[in-house]
């Protein structure tokens, strides 16, 4: 885990590190045998994030996100938390490549042309690349994933290279990297166009100014506003439960992050972490950037991360960020306490039989991780269908679905049309709502 402070800009939590960083993180999270991505932000996809709610999610929960130009570089300084600087595809990948030679990682290229694997092995004969594989073009749900995935695991490599072009590969890598089982995947751009030297292109004049006016409105809404004090101890007690409580101190900047951030992450190693904000009047861009991860590692183990309380304050940093439905939030610790029992064993899916209407109900995220329950607790319900019903799912209670998610949903709508069975959605969130658009899938799903 890093030592420094992240940071959000524009609700992507940046990793503050080096170029050698990233590098000694990559080789770790490959050691570990986990499954892991990671991927390089500039300004035009911090821009795409912000009107594209999958793909903030995506970046939300990537294990590693380093800035790959100048113009965020800035951003990062003037709200107060300067990250060291650019870590971008055509200098990160080659030092990968570099390091796999020398450690004998498995090397996989997944898109491009047969070039890049040419011009790799011309410049290191020693590589172990193991694949290279261009799949036909097609729309992210049309691809044929079960295919993919083969070639990869078959090839068992350590380090996966993803070339699609964004925002196609990073929505297939958060799709695909847990099934992959590779311990480190990174989008690669398209074709690979490290290897000539490119890199994703920078924005105009137009985007730049629209970049800008977006961080300072950021800066300007987070400031501190008189002098910081001295930072505060962490504060992180047991609750009677076995449930960990940080009090938060008054002012979550910079300062009481960096004082703070080792305890706080150790209590979210040590099980389930209450952190309770009523007595939070100030955060600035690092104190949000510190919630992100720590709610982040709570999710990789597989504990919760409740937010206890939050003042207007910050709500408000949440909301600018959209990151506001992105975090569990309770009122208080008794009722965080019964979120966690209410939902302790609960099934995602439910039902009602009317006369001419079967009526389920899907509850929390449909995502990668649990796409595969969620269908087969909805195909035992489908039984219940007589001749002459129609089928309707509501997604009310759906907090955030994925492109797994929606392919979900277009597998169920096809099947059911095919034994000519009506299926409709019903009680889509915006949120889910805007996914769905962004797949070009609306008229399809929601008419």
């Amino acid at each position: 885990m890093q030592n420094k402070s992240p940071i959000a800009i524009l609700g992507v939590p940046f990793d503050n590190i080096t170029l050698a960083e990233t590098c000694s993180l990559a080789a770790t999270m490959i050691e570990s045998r986990y499954p892991h991505y990671a991927t390089t932000v500039g300004a035009n996809f911090l821009l795409a994030a912000q009107q594209d709610v999958e793909l903030r999610r995506i970046l939300f929960d990537a294990h590693l996100i380093v800035a790959e130009e100048n113009l965020v570089l800035w951003a990062s300084k003037i709200l107060g938390n300067p990250l060291p600087g650019c870590v971008t595809v055509p200098n990160l990948i080659p030092q990968l490549l570099v390091l796999a030679e020398a450690k004998g990682w498995r090397v996989f290229l997944l898109g491009g042309d047969d070039t890049a694997a040419k011009k790799i092995l011309a410049r290191q004969p020693k590589l172990q690349l193991v694949g290279a594989f261009k799949p036909a073009e097609k729309p992210l749900l049309e691809m044929d994933h079960a295919d993919i995935l083969r070639r990869v695991r078959e090839m068992k490599p350590d380090i996966l290279l993803v070339a699609f072009g964004c925002p196609t590969q990073e929505k297939w890598i958060n799709m695909n990297y847990r099934a992959a089982g590779v311990p480190f995947v990174l989008g690669a751009g398209t074709n690979f166009d490290f290897l000539t030297g490119t890199s994703r292109p920078h924005p105009g004049g137009g985007k730049k100014i629209k970049f800008i006016l977006a961080v300072l409105k950021q800066w300007w809404r987070l400031r501190a506003k008189k002098k910081n004090p001295a930072a505060a101890p962490a504060d992180v007690m047991p609750d009677p439960q076995g449930n960990l409580v940080i009090r938060a101190p008054a002012r979550l900047g910079a300062a009481e992050t960096h004082a703070a951030q080792s305890e706080w992450l150790r209590a979210v190693e040590n099980g389930h972490v209450f952190f309770d904000l009523s007595e939070t009047q100030f955060v600035d861009s690092t104190g949000v950037g510190m919630l992100i991860r720590l709610r982040k590692r709570a999710r990789e183990l597989g504990g919760q991360f409740i937010l206890i309380a939050p003042r207007p304050p910050v709500e408000a940093a949440l909301k600018l960020m959209k990151l506001d439905e992105f975090f569990t939030v309770q009122a208080s610790i008794g009722g965080a306490r019964i979120l966690m029992e209410s939902s302790a064993g609960a099934s995602p899916v439910t039902s009602g039989v009317s006369a001419s209407e079967l009526q389920i109900r899907w509850a929390g995220e449909v995502t990668t991780l649990n796409a595969v329950e969620l269908g087969a607790y909805t195909e035992s319900e489908l039984t219940q269908i007589s001749p002459g019903m129609g089928v309707a799912i509501d997604l009310a209670r759906v907090t955030f679905v994925d492109s797994t998610g929606i392919g979900l949903m277009v597998r169920f709508k096809k099947n059911l049309k095919r034994r000519d069975i009506h299926l409709k959605f019903t009680n889509v969130s915006p949120s889910v709502r805007n996914v769905i658009r962004a797949t070009q899938l609306e008229a399809f799903l929601l008419s």
